[in-house]
């Protein structure tokens, strides 16, 4: 991503625009965060991770498969090498992270979920430091501790409902992020060459079949018969949970920019909690709320940081 997307929005964009940008920023982050409390109704119908994220990628392919043969037309054919990369970052940035994800809201709340996967910019951060030897400022090692003083606090506070299961799913998740964070760290120069729209796209492709296969050699087929609201649910994860948060983060960071595009995005953990309360009866703690502020807070500093 180039200095001047980094940078974020100019002030001259008018307000009317800017909080447009917003408004379909927050929207974005909403609905992409709402995907842990689908598959927590899904697993309510005793349905695995496995099953679950294989009928998420069957509804959600179709459309990445037309957007993908649609980009293979109009724009000019990768090289043998991009084409592996490619391979790599959809097993690595889509499969990988989100069969993890999947595994692990299996054994914890969604509020703890949304927040580990929000210290996806600190990781990236450190893998930075580590594959592209980095140097990481003061404000950014306090803006890391701080997130993560957060996700101590909140993850001691759920260990009292289950030690080993809570430990287990917050393991998977951390993988989840971190594989996601490798996949921001190794796309960057391929996404300025082929653009954000065809690498989500060739990604998801790849994320899907690799998903699928997964679950034929895994489960039955005869696991593919489910009850109706299992469908519902699914094409719900497929269309307001994957397809329109992709592209609505999309527009949102072409109108203002990456930088406020993250910051609004902020919202996302601070809904999951939320909505996991009002809709899965999972209880809000002080506690909670206080390791979660701590997180927004670490990360608001990493993002004003950055530009």
């Amino acid at each position: 991503m180039s200095k001047s997307a980094i940078a974020g929005p100019s002030p001259a964009i008018p307000r009317p625009a800017l909080l447009a940008g917003l408004a379909i920023a927050i929207g974005g982050a909403v609905l992409f965060s709402t995907k842990a409390i689908v598959a927590k109704l899904m697993y309510r119908y005793n349905i695995d991770a496995i099953t679950v994220i294989a009928f998420r990628m069957l509804f959600s392919v179709p459309v990445f498969a037309a957007i993908a043969v649609w980009q293979m037309r109009t724009q000019p054919a990768l090289s043998g090498a991009d084409r592996w990369r490619m391979v790599g970052l959809g097993l690595i940035g889509y499969y990988l992270s989100s069969t993890l994800d999947f595994l692990g809201l299996q054994f914890i709340s969604v509020g703890l979920e949304r927040l580990i996967l929000f210290l996806t910019p600190t990781f990236v951060l450190l893998l930075t430091s580590v594959f592209l030897k980095r140097q990481i400022s003061r404000i950014e090692w306090l803006a890391m501790a701080t997130s993560y003083c957060g996700i101590v606090l909140v993850f001691a506070h759920d260990l009292r409902s289950g030690m080993g299961a809570v430990a287990t799913g917050a393991g998977l998740v951390l993988g989840s992020a971190i594989a996601y964070a490798l996949y921001l760290l190794f796309s960057g120069e391929l996404v300025r060459r082929i653009g954000s729209l065809r690498l989500v796209s060739y990604a998801m492709c790849v994320a899907s079949a690799a998903c699928i296969a997964q679950f034929f050699v895994l489960r039955p087929a005869a696991l593919l018969i489910q009850p109706a609201p299992v469908y519902w649910l699914s094409l719900v994860n497929a269309i307001f949970c994957t397809i329109l948060p992709v592209f609505m983060t999309m527009i949102a960071v072409q109108r203002i920019g990456a930088a406020t595009a993250s910051q609004a995005g902020m919202v996302g953990p601070v809904s999951t909690l939320f909505l996991g309360a009002l809709v899965l009866g999972e209880p809000i703690t002080a506690i909670q709320l206080a390791g979660t502020a701590l997180v927004l807070v670490g990360i608001y500093l990493l993002s004003k940081k950055k530009t």
